[in-house]
């Protein structure tokens, strides 16, 4: 039983160390950026500052309405930049794979078991110890699926594409499957693709294109970066 767990756990560290990350010497970065949200298009300026934080800006507001409910229950009336949101949210997810942290810091606290394998010779990490409820499969030194639960939605991650940069690998093609974690309704799928580039020492994503069906809408996000210099 220890064989295994150690097993596992080696598995899933040797994946998860070979994943492409930013190191203690990342400058910080800053770009021109346009972003499209199905035909509209906008510019605007984003920047990661060296401590990780994100900053974004467009050149132009375009403000909507839009419902959000409260722990409570209630329903909110907020007003959002929706491209700004979208914009700062893709970038706190860039953040939060390049950030660098040793696999104590992450899962240090963990437990890990082995699953079954799959057809295409993927082998399911199960986890006990994390307060997300997290999953994984690792094929080939990398995280080929990740399952987690984050408060009241759940999704499925599934990586198709990689980038292998010499220092680790960075996940280019992915698809994201959303539900409900009490019903198990999917409630959004997605698919994104993205292209990264070196400028510098350190590799940095130039474009990302995403189809999105969310409540049978579909929708397409593309973030394209121009101009990338780092600070």
């Amino acid at each position: 039983m220890i064989a295994t767990e150690n097993q596992a756990q080696e598995l899933f560290r040797a994946a998860y160390e070979n994943r492409y990350t930013w190191d203690s010497d990342f400058p910080g970065i800053e770009a021109d950026v346009a972003v499209t949200l199905n035909g509209n298009s906008r510019t605007g300026a984003a920047r990661i500052n060296p401590d990780l934080s994100v900053e974004v800006t467009m050149s132009v507001p375009q403000t909507i309405e839009r419902t959000t409910k409260l722990p409570s229950g209630e329903e909110k009336t907020v007003t959002v930049d929706e491209g700004q949101e979208w914009l700062t949210n893709q970038l706190k997810d860039v953040v939060t794979h390049r950030k660098r942290k040793t696999f104590e810091e992450a899962h240090g606290k963990s437990g890990f078991s082995l699953g079954a394998s799959d057809d295409t010779g993927a082998v399911e990490i199960m986890v006990t110890g994390d307060s997300m409820g997290s999953n994984y499969k690792v094929r080939d030194k990398q995280i080929s699926m990740v399952s987690r639960v984050m408060g009241r939605i759940g999704f499925v991650i599934n990586h198709l594409a990689k980038l292998d940069t010499g220092e680790g690998y960075i996940s280019t093609a992915y698809s994201a499957v959303f539900r409900n974690p009490q019903t198990d309704e999917i409630v959004r799928q997605a698919k994104f693709d993205e292209t990264y580039k070196k400028i510098g020492n350190y590799y940095f994503m130039t474009k990302q294109v995403v189809h999105s069906n969310e409540q049978s809408e579909q929708k397409t996000y593309e973030i394209e970066f121009s101009h990338i210099r780092l600070l």
